[in-house]
């Protein structure tokens, strides 16, 4: 984590982990695998004022993404699989097109266990209103931030990967979680 003179701070993927997990649905959902993939390159900035956070922004490379971990299915998520996995996500995000998702929240509401960010969230160039709740710990001399927010592929243009004629699918709605962990005297 950096802060700088301004009164932003800044997190990177060194800083923590985005990841996105997945559901299979269909008639052979038993055959595929709910799937973990991780962001591997994002940024996160908050700008502060008189001690508050008044705006965040999180910007994801979509070409960084990669298939780490695959549950369920008939046999163990393989290399050349993940391989696929990417190939067929990058695809469906449109990447060359869309190479980053934003999330930009021009509100934040403090809450019992942390923060409450309302902006705009974009993905595949669908630009729609989202909410984030985001915990913090303070740990002494470090703080862990955490969220998990469910996402909707089709409200962004984003068509669910499918195979076997449509009767293995990735579910529309993924869970995006962030974790991280930073010190308030960088």
């Amino acid at each position: 984590m950096t802060r700088d003179d301004r009164g932003a701070w800044s997190l990177q993927s060194s800083d923590g982990e985005l990841l996105i997990r997945t559901g299979v649905t269909g008639p052979a959902a038993a055959v595929g695998h709910r799937l973990t993939i991780a962001m591997r390159h994002w940024q996160a900035t908050t700008r502060w004022d008189s001690g508050r956070p008044v705006a965040a922004e999180l910007t994801v490379e979509v070409g960084s993404l990669e298939a780490v971990r695959g549950e369920g299915g008939v046999t163990p998520l393989s290399g050349p699989e993940k391989m696929l996995v990417r190939r067929n996500a990058l695809g469906s995000l449109d990447a060359r097109r869309f190479p980053r998702i934003i999330f930009s929240a021009n509100v934040i509401e403090q809450t019992d266990d942390g923060y409450r960010l309302s902006g705009d969230l974009t993905i595949h160039g669908e630009t729609r209103p989202q909410i984030v709740e985001l915990r913090t710990e303070d740990q002494g001399d470090r703080w862990r931030l955490f969220s998990e927010t469910a996402i909707r592929q089709s409200e962004f243009g984003v068509k669910p990967y499918s195979q076997l004629l449509g009767a293995l699918k990735v579910a529309d709605d993924v869970t995006v979680s962030f974790t991280a962990t930073g010190t308030d005297d960088t």
